[in-house]
């Protein structure tokens, strides 16, 4: 029996800044686009990998109340609300490129205590980003 990672969910604030994100600066493929305007999910991923990213429209669920959604917003502005870690093969290249976009960086490439080089940024909805250099 195997299992694998078909997808994992991270809210966004801005379909099209979260596009421009992933899919321009990061090299992702857009696998999915439903909705409109803020009630969009998107679907990215690498492209040669099956598991994907779904970005989703924060706190839609109908059985949050006002105080939930309220505690969601904030935890997303100070970019706590929701992670995921990446790798890849140029950590240089892609920290130079996330430079250049402007994205919001926390942490320049550093060599970490366990063993990993990675670099932490925030994407445009506060998701909290790790990039490792693989290998």
């Amino acid at each position: 029996m195997t299992t694998t990672i078909a997808s994992s969910f991270l809210p966004h604030t801005d379909p099209e800044a979260s596009l421009a994100f992933y899919r321009d600066v990061l090299g992702f493929e857009v696998r999915l686009d439903v909705g409109q305007g803020t009630m969009r999910w998107v679907t990215v991923g690498a492209p040669g990998q099956d598991a994907s990213i779904v970005l989703t429209p924060p706190a839609v669920d109908p059985g949050l109340t006002d105080a939930d959604r309220a505690a969601i917003t904030e935890m997303m502005a100070k970019g706590t609300y929701a992670a995921i870690n990446l790798v890849t093969d140029d950590l240089d290249a892609t920290f130079a490129r996330l430079q250049e976009s402007g994205a919001d960086i926390v942490q320049e490439p550093t060599d970490q205590q366990w063993g990993a080089r990675d670099c932490a940024v925030r994407d445009p909805a506060g998701n909290m980003i790790r990039i490792a250099q693989a290998g």
